[in-house]
């Protein structure tokens, strides 16, 4: 494509670049190259102007100055745009490695209910109060019905607690999903408190248009930023 003065050059230079920031990934790589071309091209058209310019009507510096500055502009509005993109991957392979990491491990997250096998247990933790003196957990099944309550012993901080998949009659709960309910009794008042349990990472999704990363449990999916300990 041919420039008839480097205003046109400069026009048609910002609207390649809009276009280009506009376009999918796959057409970036040829985006950029032809980018590339037409500065090479700017440089020729200004040397062939200013060595044809009229004698009597030199080229307006202040205009050049002004041209140059609304290149360097579209260049470096191009180069930014690249650099995001190459960050975004980055930032997409990283949560990939981290969370190919974690597949096979145990996990401690927030939720209120997990997966128990045959003749397994279930652990988990709670974030207990300063100036909690009792500590209640209830574990209910699929429909609602109480399974199983007991005490744990309030610490400072994190409290662990584990149930052993037995029940208030003394028998054995089978396989199954079950909830649980805590709570404390801190200066005398009732509250809830929110459980995290430990759930086995099977398997990783991300999802490319927010490269968030979602594990796949057996206890279901949960966002990697529910996630506080790694086992």
């Amino acid at each position: 494509m041919s420039y008839n003065s480097i205003s046109a050059f400069a026009a048609q230079t910002a609207a390649n670049a809009a276009a280009s920031a506009s376009s999918s990934s796959s057409s970036a790589g040829s985006a950029n190259s032809s980018l590339a071309l037409t500065q090479n091209d700017f440089l020729q058209l200004l040397v062939t102007q200013m060595q044809n310019q009229d004698p009597t009507q030199p080229t307006n510096p202040s205009q050049f100055v002004n041209e140059f500055s609304a290149l360097s502009e579209v260049s470096g509005i191009s180069s930014m745009s690249n650099s995001m993109s190459a960050l975004s991957n980055s930032m997409s392979s990283a949560q990939i490695l981290s969370g190919t990491n974690l597949i096979g491990h145990t996990v401690i997250a927030s939720g209120n209910s997990a997966s128990l096998t045959a003749g397994g247990s279930i652990t988990g933790a709670v974030n207990v109060p300063a100036g909690t003196t009792a500590l209640t957990v209830q574990v209910t099944d699929a429909s609602g019905q109480l399974v199983k309550t007991f005490s744990v012993p309030p610490q400072s901080g994190v409290t662990p607690f584990t149930w052993d998949g037995t029940t208030n009659s003394g028998g054995t709960a089978p396989a199954g999903t079950y909830n649980f309910n805590i709570s404390a009794t801190t200066n005398g008042a009732q509250s809830s408190l929110t459980p995290e349990l430990a759930y086995q990472v099977n398997s990783v999704t991300l999802d490319p248009s927010t490269n968030s990363l979602t594990l796949n449990t057996n206890g279901g999916s949960l966002p990697l930023s529910a996630v506080s300990q790694v086992m």
